[in-house]
């Protein structure tokens, strides 16, 4: 079983600038991605950005167009970790964001298929 815990949720106004950390811990897989979703009240969960580890430390990256240019993400896979920079963030970025995780498979992108998820931070971007 695979565990995931969010962190760096918090409140910020428009245009400011927030990190998201995921750390997996439990059964891991050799080859695996993960990645960031986000649900907001009354809306669909949607993706956001995932990587794929491609060897001990490169990754690929596959972000949504909707956040591309202000959210970048990145990992360090001796720490089971990824992170989600988010700047020039809006209030429609506000929802709760979720991390997942799963195995890679051949194909990549791949936004579908993710079995294990965190508990979700929260983001509010209000003034």
């Amino acid at each position: 079983q695979v565990q995931l815990v969010e962190s760096g949720g918090g409140l910020v106004q428009p245009g400011g600038s927030l990190r998201l950390s995921c750390a997996a811990s439990g059964r891991t897989f050799s080859n695996y991605r993960m990645g960031w979703f986000r649900q907001a009240p009354g809306k669909e969960r949607e993706f956001v950005a995932a990587i794929r580890w491609i060897g001990t430390s490169a990754y690929n990256e596959d972000i949504a167009d909707s956040v591309k240019g202000r959210f970048s993400i990145s990992g360090v896979n001796a720490q089971n970790t990824v992170y989600l920079q988010m700047n020039s963030l809006k209030p429609e970025d506000t929802a709760v964001y979720y991390c997942g995780a799963d195995r890679s498979g051949s194909t990549w992108p791949n936004r579908l298929g993710f079995d294990y998820w965190g508990q979700g931070t929260q983001v509010t971007v209000s003034s």
